[in-house]
């Protein structure tokens, strides 16, 4: 349980199949933190920065027990913070000294080793001054921090949780800010005792949290049950859920994180992963604004076509799950304007929705001036985007299921008529005949833009927007492409195309972000959103595998990838200095985040694939 330095010193150190601490012998501190919430003894990499000081300690080990006191306190003085250890757990005590008053205490965690965030709930103050634009998170500017009031989570990707308590009603400091440099930190802080609360003591507690629903205690399960969380990443500058903790929020991205909260796991006593989605609700109902809202910044003309309906589909997973009617009530009149402002996408008015700008062949810019019509902003979707389309379909059918909730009958009506239109519109419309595929979209001068996008068509397949009898073929085709064109790398994830976005249809013309000088782009091809290998939209394909009965397809692709979610493939940098959430086909690190949330929706087949009695063939 402890550790001898030079000097022979005995300095307390756990080390379980849990939790590997070390307490630091330089003041109160930790100078080596990893945990294993499954008890399976990955505890191999510290997560913490470098601890320096900024007092003078004395430190007083005992075996697993160690006090700090300020060097000019008495040594009959009560230890300034004290540390204890043991198996799954960190005892931290701090007491309250007239003459020498105990500071807070920091950890901070080094952002390219562990994404780390805290969930829970957000003190009421911190709430009143929480920004309303997402335009403070710009690189440059100051990150504020949030206060968390105990109990709460935190949480560590790709290797668990600890549940965090403290025995006096103050609250937990968080920070998070990412530099593309490499460098960047999450920081949490203490409160250190005062006369008003003169002994505190935090407990840490490794603790496993993911859906309890029979998940089989099989090794090929283990990414899923540490990371089941990593999804849900708040950010405290801006108070919600965001791409990363120290990310920005994308309305359109909140859909994947919804499907997650979805679950109603327990965070803690009286919170689930529903409350920490509706307080991201909660900002967005009140007018919160960011990328993919029109106004927002000069390249959104127009709201995404993604946007409102992420945003709908998110409401119905907190709503439809939490049984919340009360909530629904309140906003009702909001959330109905934001389906109506999805309706508003219907242009033409033949009954699809379309984006403002056309999508047409070399209609883009050579320096990027407006964004295209989705998550996918590099790729120029335009005019009539089936990706807008399909979730457009969902959010339509979400927003009849909450009307009749509500009692709005007329409006249960209303919009359930709008997704069978949709629907009926959808597979003429955008079904690609030479390729049998669904394109990505249909431009204003009516060409239909077809890349092989496997994310598109999986999803409108997972969605039940595609007869069963086509939908086989579909996945026929794209099967057969992936083996064509040569990509087996399930471990990697999956391409959003499988063919090179033309020059004349990419948006991006840095070859940072997949732009190439070839007219057919091949250059930039397996580069970020040109072709790049991803966890995004990954699991999309293997629910629409599994949802047509080919269990052994799904699996061929579930498999790899669920072990490289077990080895934390997705989080941290590569040796090419660049982040591991976008790979080319070979491997190469080609992304940016860091952690990249959207990518752990790819977890959630796991539900589907426990209820096949078979064990998953990979």
């Amino acid at each position: 349980m402890d550790r001898i330095d030079e000097a022979g010193h005995s300095w307390p150190e756990v080390k379980s199949r849990f939790l590997h601490a070390r307490a630091s012998v330089h003041g109160p501190a930790l100078d080596y933190l990893c945990m294993d919430s499954l008890g399976k003894g990955c505890t191999h990499i510290n997560l913490l920065k470098t601890f320096t000081p900024r007092s003078p300690w004395r430190a007083y080990p005992s075996d697993s027990f160690i006090e700090y006191r300020h060097i000019k306190a008495d040594t009959d003085e009560k230890p300034a913070w004290s540390f204890a250890f043991s198996e799954r757990c960190i005892t931290m005590t701090t007491a309250y000294s007239g003459t020498c008053p105990p500071e807070p205490l920091a950890i901070e965690f080094d952002r390219p080793q562990s994404s780390a965030t805290v969930l829970g709930r957000f003190s009421p103050e911190t709430l009143r001054r929480a920004p309303m634009h997402a335009s403070v998170l710009r690189d440059g500017l100051p990150r504020a921090g949030a206060e968390m009031c105990f109990p709460c989570v935190l949480h560590l990707p790709d290797c668990g949780s600890f549940r965090l308590h403290a025995t006096a009603p103050v609250t937990l400091s968080f920070f998070a800010d990412r530099k593309r440099d490499g460098t960047g930190y999450t920081r949490i802080v203490f409160p250190a005792a005062t006369s008003e609360h003169p002994r505190i003591e935090y407990t840490w507690e490794v603790v496993a949290l993911y859906p309890d629903v029979g998940i089989p205690d099989e090794a090929i399960y283990d990414g899923f049950r540490r990371n089941f969380l990593n999804a849900l990443q708040l950010n405290p500058t801006i108070c919600m859920l965001a791409n990363s903790s120290a990310g920005g929020p994308s309305p359109f991205a909140l859909y994947f994180y919804s499907a997650v909260a979805a679950q109603g796991v327990e965070l803690f006593e009286g919170f689930t992963t529903l409350d920490l989605l509706r307080q991201t609700l909660d900002r967005f109902v009140h007018g919160f604004m960011c990328y993919g809202m029109a106004g927002y910044a000069p390249e959104n003309p127009s709201d995404f076509m993604d946007a409102f309906p992420s945003l709908c589909i998110a409401v119905g997973d907190y709503v439809l799950n939490s049984g919340d009617r009360e909530w629904l009530k309140l906003h009702y009149d909001t959330l109905r304007g934001w389906a109506h402002r999805i309706c508003a996408h219907d242009l033409d008015e033949d009954g699809l929705v379309e984006y403002v700008l056309s999508g047409n062949s070399g209609s883009w810019p050579e320096i990027v001036k407006d964004r295209p019509a989705n998550w996918w902003d590099c790729i120029g979707f335009g005019h009539k985007d089936a990706y807008g389309n399909v979730l457009a379909y969902r959010a339509l059918r979400r927003m009849g299921e909450m009307a009749r909730m509500a009692g709005h009958a007329r409006d249960a009506e209303h919009f359930s008529i709008r997704a069978d239109t949709l629907k009926s519109l959808f597979v003429p419309t955008f079904l690609h005949p030479a390729t049998g595929v669904l394109a990505g979209w249909k431009s204003a001068d009516g060409e239909l833009h077809d890349y092989w996008f496997l994310f598109l068509n999986s999803l409108a397949i997972e969605y039940g927007l595609v007869p069963d009898d086509l939908a086989h073929a579909i996945m026929d085709r794209l099967l057969a492409k992936l083996e064509e064109v040569g990509y087996d790398r399930f471990d990697l994830g999956l391409p959003g195309n499988l063919v090179s976005v033309a020059r004349k249809d990419y948006v991006h013309r840095d070859p940072r972000w997949g732009g190439g000088q070839r007219e057919d782009n091949a250059d930039g091809f397996q580069k970020y959103e040109n072709g790049g290998a991803t966890a995004c939209f990954a699991g999309h394909t293997v629910e629409a595998l599994y949802r047509l009965g080919r269990w052994g397809d799904g699996d061929r692709i579930f498999g790899p990838l669920l072990r490289s979610f077990e080895a934390g493939a997705f989080q941290g940098r590569g040796p090419s200095g660049m982040t591991k959430d976008w790979k080319t086909w070979d491997g190469t690190c080609y992304g940016y985040e860091g952690l990249l949330a959207d990518g752990y929706k790819s977890l959630l087949p796991v539900l589907t694939r426990i209820r096949h009695p078979e064990p998953i063939r990979a």
